[in-house]
């Protein structure tokens, strides 16, 4: 069996991710590929963590394990999703850093299964809008304490990336923005399913259509069916020319503001969340996807 663990980031995917992989759960499953419900795994594997804290489950363990999360005798391949896999929300910045569990909790998920190979996924997202994002979910005493530690300009997702890759050398890691989501949506599903790039799936638009005003998605659903593009390359330069027309502005607008931030500070979490990005890029043993 291949273990499949999209563990985040954070206010990238809010269980978008997931509900357009349990679209193809028709396709999937004769081809061996389960997307279980995540109401049925995620407590089951939290409490499995807690418990091994980072040793190998026994082969018992294990049968309990698939037992408690899929109907089906065998997998041969498990997608599994949850944004606080690593940790809860309010443990994402923690004295000042990103995600400093990467490293030592990550891999306890391929102790869960330890006789099969497993993968990670992850979205990022610019720290302009990240941290405004997380800090809004939080309680008052949680969203005071990161605010008064954490300096926004030294958080990096490198950082995050290296620690993955580094305690997980067995496992593939593939790592996407998400603000490329909408136009990445359907070669994000095949990846973590295992389908060929290019292969028809359901919810291939959903990000899509979610940016878009509710005509504009019409139009290019009717434009799609018309002239249905023969590569993936043609394909995101349609549905990029649909997007630009008719975003929706009133869905993809976020507030930014933070205390004592200003345009200068957006500006400056931008332009390192793009150098960012192009030192994931060139890292070794990663997959970027990117339109």
């Amino acid at each position: 069996m291949h273990v499949v663990y999209h563990i985040g980031a954070h206010c990238t995917d809010e269980d978008k991710l997931v509900r357009s992989l349990l679209k193809n759960r028709g396709q999937l499953a004769p081809q061996g590929v389960v997307v279980p419900g995540p109401g049925r795994y995620r407590p089951v594997l939290r409490e499995a963590l807690r418990s091994l804290r980072g040793r190998p489950a026994s082969h018992d363990m294990q049968e309990t394990l698939l037992d408690a999360i899929i109907d089906e005798d065998r997998a041969e391949r498990l997608v599994l999703s949850s944004e606080s896999f690593l940790c809860a929300p309010m443990r994402a910045v923690t004295d000042g850093v990103l995600y400093p569990m990467a490293e030592s909790k990550s891999p306890w998920f391929s102790q869960l299964f330890p006789e099969d190979s497993c993968e990670y996924f992850l979205a990022i997202r610019n720290i302009a809008a990240f941290l405004p994002a997380l800090v809004a979910r939080l309680n008052a005493e949680d969203r005071a304490a990161i605010l008064a530690t954490t300096d926004p300009e030294s958080l990096r997702w490198t950082d995050v990336v290296v620690a993955l890759r580094d305690a997980n050398p067995d496992a593939a890691l593939t790592v996407w923005c998400d603000e490329d989501s909408p136009l990445l949506w359907p070669e994000i599903i095949c990846a973590m399913t295992g389908l060929p790039e290019g292969s028809s799936v359901e919810g291939a638009d959903d990000r899509l259509r979610e940016a878009m005003t509710d005509a504009g998605a019409a139009r290019m659903a009717a434009y799609m069916a018309a002239n249905p593009p023969p590569t993936v390359a043609l394909r995101r330069r349609a549905q990029a020319a649909f997007l630009d027309s008719f975003a929706d502005a009133a869905r993809l607008e976020q507030e930014l503001d933070l205390p004592g931030w200003t345009e200068t500070t957006i500006e400056t979490l931008s332009a390192a969340y793009e150098a960012d990005c192009a030192r994931i890029r060139a890292l070794p043993g990663v997959t970027f996807l990117e339109p």
